[in-house]
């Protein structure tokens, strides 16, 4: 995949029962093709799934890199992510895509983000939404609770 020509899967679409995979998975494979273009990888989104899997990124990097396609990659992780319930996986999902900044730093990165995106989008508060609103993805409105 060509990430300076396409944009890597959502964070949103699950592989292996993990939202973010597909997508970590899309810009481990551009990086090693020297094709990232301004995507990072292992980035902090990245890390939060590798830490959560008890995967490092150089184990998961070597698979990738030594994988023929993207099922090899899938079995790997299933058979080398930390034992979890389908149940715990789940609430671990749901706290990833609703995920946002933690620090003061990172809010002012993320406002100064969103405001280039669409200023008018003030009910984005999570970096997946972020990023599929920036790629150019649907993102429902929220409305305040």
């Amino acid at each position: 995949m060509d990430l300076r020509k396409s944009y890597p899967h959502s964070p949103r679409e699950k592989m292996a029962g993990y939202v973010h995979l597909a997508r970590m998975l899309d810009k481990c494979r551009a990086t090693l093709a020297g094709m990232q273009g301004e995507y990072k990888y292992p980035c902090p989104m990245d890390q939060r799934l590798l830490d959560f899997a008890g995967i490092t990124a150089d184990q998961f990097t070597s698979t990738v890199r030594g994988a023929k396609d993207d099922t090899v990659v899938e079995d790997w992780f299933k058979k080398t992510a930390k034992l979890r319930g389908p149940g715990e996986i789940e609430l671990w999902n749901q706290m990833f895509l609703t995920w946002g900044p933690d620090t003061d730093e990172q809010k002012d990165y993320f406002k100064k983000n969103i405001d280039a995106i669409d200023p008018s989008r003030t009910d984005i508060t999570a970096w997946a939404d972020m990023l599929d609103l920036d790629e150019k993805r649907p993102v429902p409105k929220r409305t305040a609770k």
